[in-house]
């Protein structure tokens, strides 16, 4: 069967994926089919080995985007009583300041620039400031940028504090090693349609067993209850509370195959930091300056200022780009006008070479610049 591609998603997700995966959604399932529910069961066993090789884990697939999924962490692992501190240098941290607002749960956000490096002084600071927080939450790759946050010394911290650590690691689960164990995280969000190159449709939660079981009846929500979720899915095999969806579970398990296929963790990770560093290049080549310095770029996805030129717009570099088979991101920074660039799902280096030359192609102003000299 041939599936039609009419362009290359270079996004942090929804992304590119296999045609093997897509077709993997062509089948039917049963919610309460034990064949169904046994592949539920086998993608929670993978994503714990991969969360980390040591240490009591346990999984929730979660309905929905990859937010629902943090909204259910934050809303049913805080005790009435408990508070949160925010590690906050983008759109997504603040985001998870958001979602606590509209909980009504105590919160204290650590708000930094969206190019800014989170300082340990300054976190553990705020932890000595406000000694009702009980949590801490953190994004690892926080896409608004494309800034891979260093986790492991903040949650060294936290723990000495005795506090619980709450990572969202959306757009790097599956993309770059971590270990659940060794960085101190009680609990880890991502979702489907990340590096681990499913589809839409849910997110997932691995967690540190004990604390999970510590949770019961902390629920602010009926559907996001994170417990309750748990629960049905440790006693009745792999069945979900509410309908699941089915076809993006099965596409799921066809990626989690396909990434043991290329090697693992490790050696996806090496393909999307290769097509990072030779988009930068290329681009740099080309004109277009970074937002963040090489030390802090994740493989994922890549912030680019816009040129000077004042031909520039954004809309038609992205319709002409568009034609030529790729999309890209716009920028989401708000303090300086940028475009993004994802480097993980599908994607191989021949295709970053690709991009770089309908870049090239798609470079208008520099044409009306020659053009204007010329006459």
């Amino acid at each position: 069967m041939e599936i039609d591609n009419p362009y290359l998603l270079l996004t942090p997700g929804p992304l590119s994926t296999t045609p093997s995966v897509k077709r993997t959604m062509l089948r039917d399932w049963c919610t309460w089919d034990d064949d169904y529910n046994v592949i539920v069961q086998r993608i929670r066993h993978k994503l714990e080995s991969l969360a980390s090789t040591e240490g009591d884990y346990t999984s929730v697939l979660m309905q929905g985007s990859g937010t629902f999924s943090v909204e259910s962490v934050i809303g049913s692992v805080i005790p009435p009583e408990g508070a949160l501190a925010v590690i906050a240098n983008g759109a997504y941290g603040k985001r998870i300041s958001e979602i606590a607002k509209y909980l009504n749960i105590s919160h204290y956000e650590l708000s930094l620039s969206e190019t800014e490096k989170p300082s340990v002084k300054k976190f553990e600071a705020l932890l000595n400031r406000y000694k009702n927080i009980t949590h801490v939450a953190m994004v690892h790759c926080e896409t608004t940028t494309g800034m891979l946050n260093d986790i492991r010394p903040l949650a060294e911290v936290a723990k000495r504090h005795g506090k619980k650590v709450i990572v969202d690691a959306m757009s790097s689960f599956g993309g770059i090693p971590m270990d659940m164990r060794e960085w101190q995280i009680d609990f880890l969000i991502s979702s489907a349609n990340k590096c681990i190159q499913g589809v839409p449709g849910f997110g997932f939660v691995i967690a540190d067993r004990r604390e999970l079981e510590n949770c019961e009846g902390y629920a602010r929500s009926l559907s996001l209850d994170l417990y309750s979720q748990w629960q049905t899915m440790e006693e009745k095999a792999g069945k979900w509370r509410f309908t699941s969806p089915t076809h993006v579970v099965r596409a799921f398990a066809k990626a989690l195959e396909e990434l043991e296929e290329e090697g693992g963790v490790q050696q996806r990770h090496k393909r999307y930091r290769k097509n990072q560093k030779s988009l930068v290049a290329g681009m740099s080549t080309l004109g277009f300056e970074p937002l963040l310095p090489k030390t802090t770029h994740s493989p994922v996805i890549t912030a680019f200022r816009y040129p000077e030129a004042q031909e520039f717009t954004f809309e038609e570099f992205y319709q002409r780009l568009k034609e030529k088979g790729f999309v890209i991101y716009p920028g989401k920074v708000s303090d300086a006008p940028t475009f993004r660039i994802g480097t993980i799902g599908d994607v191989f280096p021949e295709d970053i070479d690709r991009l770089l030359e309908a870049v090239r192609q798609s470079m208008y102003w520099e044409n009306e610049a020659k053009a204007s000299l010329k006459n």
